[in-house]
């Protein structure tokens, strides 16, 4: 079977997106060719990294990328995950079916370490189910690696 394409967007590619994108690849890479940009780029978040390095999935590989950079690539699915991204890129030309899920932001959160980290925690576990209830709906055959 041919894997899917789908392309995960969101403003900076910095934390959303980049969590996004290693769920998406750990969990249903064998379905999946999977990767992220943004409307700017700038560095993956260190918080980001961390709370996806508890799960035992490394993104400290990762980069932040334009979305400019796949715009002469189709995809199947073109993934939003945050309000200014999807209005940003209303439309992608790769044709693909769009679907957009808004995530709070948990760089904007304030507070101690402790407090930020939560935040990022709480983000990518909805990131997670999130992904999980695209995958039931998009992909035949949908298994998530453990």
């Amino acid at each position: 079977m041919k894997k899917k394409r789908l392309l995960i967007l969101c403003t900076a590619n910095s934390a959303r997106s980049q969590m996004a994108e290693g769920l998406a690849r750990h969990d249903h890479g064998d379905q999946l060719e999977v990767e992220s940009a943004g409307a700017s780029a700038t560095l993956v978040r260190p918080e980001a990294i961390a709370v996806m390095n508890e799960i035992g999935i490394d993104i400290s590989g990762h980069r932040s990328k334009l979305v400019d950079e796949f715009k002469h690539q189709n995809f199947d699915y073109v993934l939003t995950v945050c309000d200014n991204a999807r209005e940003i890129c209303p439309i992608f030309p790769g044709h693909g079916n769009r679907i957009h899920r808004n995530f709070e932001d948990p760089a904007a959160t304030h507070g101690s370490t402790e407090e930020r980290q939560a935040a990022f925690r709480r983000v990518r576990d909805e990131i997670r189910t999130g992904l999980a209830a695209f995958a039931s709906a998009n992909l035949s055959e949908p298994e998530r690696r453990t």
